[in-house]
């Protein structure tokens, strides 16, 4: 399983925003949507084994798992309002225990550290960071676990606990990335063995 982290520091933590102003009321939910639809969408299909993570103010974390997947186009208002819909069953998620909100959708009451933290216990977790080691010298995981960032910076906490969980920190280019085209090239790197194999 590809697995991506995506933190959203600014995007609203309610299902009160408007699918027409994702950039300026949803808290650039929109660069959030390209990285989701960077992270499944193929010509014509769906990858299936992605699972994304997308973590709203260090409080949610809605969920997609590529094999249950469905409803996903590839425009960021289709997949903000998969994000809305799961906001809205917010209420829904008990404990750290996921409300699913549309068929791979789920939301739960989790924040950075504990997703984090349970991800990481079966994945090799790779902090993608433009001042990291380059990929090229790194084996590609069996199972990784992408940790990225919006259009914000980590916070020093969030750059403290990846410090402290992250087996890699690397980078993918010599210019910094946005995190839709971060994750084109993560999937890249990984579907040609490291770049070895096309």
């Amino acid at each position: 399983m590809r697995h991506f982290c995506l933190l959203g520091h600014r995007v609203p933590t309610t299902p009160d925003f408007s699918l027409d102003a994702l950039p300026s009321e949803a808290g650039r939910l929109d660069i959030l949507c390209r990285a989701i639809s960077a992270a499944f969408v193929l010509s014509h299909d769906i990858r299936e084994d992605v699972r994304v993570s997308l973590v709203l103010q260090d409080e949610f974390t809605v969920q997609f798992d590529g094999p249950d997947l469905r409803n996903l186009n590839p425009d960021e208002r289709s997949t903000a309002a998969l994000v809305r819909t799961a906001l809205d069953h917010r209420e829904d998620a008990i404990g750290h225990v996921p409300a699913e909100s549309s068929p791979g959708v789920s939301v739960s009451r989790k924040g950075f550290e504990t997703t984090l933290s349970e991800a990481a216990a079966d994945s090799t977790v790779v902090h993608l960071h433009e001042d990291g080691d380059p990929i090229v010298d790194v084996e590609p995981p069996e199972d990784p676990l992408f940790v990225l960032s919006d259009h914000q910076s980590f916070t020093d906490a969030e750059a403290d606990l990846l410090a402290e969980y992250a087996d890699h920190r690397v980078s993918l280019s010599p210019q910094a990335l946005h995190a839709d085209h971060a994750i084109t090239v993560a999937h890249n790197y990984l579907d040609t063995d490291g770049f070895r194999q096309y």
